[in-house]
């Protein structure tokens, strides 16, 4: 067995990060809409984060953030003039266009894309697809720059195989690895992958809330990376409906260990039965399930238990729980997370982290990391600018406090000098993570 790694690969806040309440769905975004928000707290609570990751042992990496406001939306739809009347044209006119395009979502790194490690690939390299996300307009805006992301930060194509985008069509909607797991008896070993729709592109979907994912387009990107062992089941409905708009929300998994919520899938003996038999010969699955009578619904979305990182930490034998201050926060969900390391199961401690910024839009710890298993030498041939090193926190600390605003309000988004201080702040940003000077669609522009 080859020794690999989980890596996690953080998404950077960006200096227009607001709450405008744009995703359907979204409890915390809906509920938050019109609040004042702290771009510099934010990206620093990340920081943070990705710092614990690191101090753990664990290999962390920095993606970028998007170029906001995307004028190239904008332009599209037949807004013209100057940068600066394109905007205030924009705002005065559509302002919920306007709004897609400066938002900071990037940063959710979990729905960057798919990814497969290269054992469980055919060619024995790692294979991405970046993810469609066209369900929201300012979702779908991410696709082609996080392709130009994964591959500045994964250059070897003899090692990585960084795939276009699903065709931008409602039958291949595609959310990323927020609705996907890999489990396995050891990183490095072969792998079971679970694929997490939440409809069928031929079927009726008749919810309160879009489910974003479709089989389809997750049969699509198994097909492309050739992604061996692979388990398809559907997410719960009315999990759904509850505002667990991705099932990163309700389940969450690593090694042999499957974390999920009673209402996480629409058939649970199924899904069990289905990852048993992919499983046989490799490890035996372990699924930890947590009913509604331990934690409603309400409490899950609430305190976000399963949209937590469940880790492998170098020297402990059972896994870390690295969950959101809100989780400590809410009693059910705080009981349910002190009940795991006491009990005999896989998950032995429980960390909580503060990225509450995050949290008020909807993103939990595991929203803002892509996780991405390396082997020894695809780890080496990552982009080392992009690695996160105490040398480079400093650095980045300097940047976000010289760079990003404290306080943002939506009113605020309209400041044609919003514009500018972000991309001031993100053509700096490409020399610290090595990432060029063509990386931006503003940068090869000049």
């Amino acid at each position: 067995m080859t020794l690999a790694f989980e890596a996690n690969c953080d998404g950077l806040v960006g200096p227009t990060h607001s709450y405008v309440g744009l995703s359907p769905g979204n409890l915390a975004s809906t509920r938050n809409a019109g609040e004042v928000s702290n771009p510099r707290g934010a990206a620093l609570e990340g920081l943070s984060k990705m710092r614990r990751l690191a101090d753990l042992g664990l290999p962390q990496f920095v993606l970028p953030p998007h170029e906001r406001p995307a004028l190239s939306l904008l332009k599209q739809l037949g807004f013209s003039g100057s940068e600066e009347n394109i905007l205030a044209s924009a705002w005065k006119d559509a302002p919920a266009l306007a709004a897609a395009a400066c938002s900071a979502s990037p940063m959710w790194a979990a729905n960057a894309a798919t990814v497969t490690p290269s054992a469980d690939t055919a060619d024995g390299r790692v294979h991405f697809t970046p993810a469609n996300l066209l369900t929201n307009l300012h979702r779908s805006l991410e696709g082609p720059q996080t392709a130009r992301s994964l591959k500045r930060l994964f250059p070897d194509e003899t090692l990585f195989a960084v795939h276009d985008p699903l065709p931008a069509q409602p039958h291949f909607a595609d959310e990323g690895a927020a609705n996907h797991v890999r489990l396995c008896a050891d990183h490095g070993a072969a792998g079971v992958n679970l694929f997490v729709w939440g409809r069928e592109a031929w079927g009726h979907w008749d919810g309160r809330f879009p489910a974003r994912q479709t089989r389809e387009a997750f049969e699509a990107i198994q097909r492309r990376h050739d992604a061996a062992r692979a388990v398809f089941p559907q997410q719960g409905k009315s999990a759904i409906e509850g505002g667990a708009f991705h099932n990163d929300v309700v389940c969450v998994g690593t090694r042999e260990c499957l974390f999920f919520h009673e209402r996480a899938f629409e058939d649970r003996a199924a899904m069990e039965r289905d990852v048993r038999m992919a499983a046989a010969g490799l490890f035996e699955p372990v699924f930890v399930e947590v009913s509604e009578a331990d934690l409603p619904m309400a409490d899950l979305v609430a305190s976000y238990l399963f949209n937590s990182q469940l880790l492998v930490v170098p020297g402990e034998d059972r896994l870390v729980l690295l969950a959101p201050a809100e989780t400590r926060d809410n009693p059910r969900a705080h009981a349910v997370a002190e009940g795991l390391a006491t009990s005999n199961g896989p998950i032995g401690r429980v960390e909580y982290v503060d990225v509450r910024q995050s949290m008020r839009n909807g993103g939990g710890p595991a929203c803002l990391r892509l996780r991405v298993v390396l082997t020894e030498a695809e780890l080496a041939a990552a982009n080392a600018s992009q690695r996160f090193t105490p040398a480079l926190e400093t650095t980045l600390t300097d940047w976000i406090s010289r760079r990003y605003r404290d306080r943002l309000a939506p009113a605020d988004l309209s400041d044609p000098r919003l514009l500018t201080e972000s991309r001031e702040a993100l053509d700096e940003l490409t020399q610290i993570l090595g990432l060029g000077g063509d990386f931006y669609p503003f940068q090869r522009m000049a």
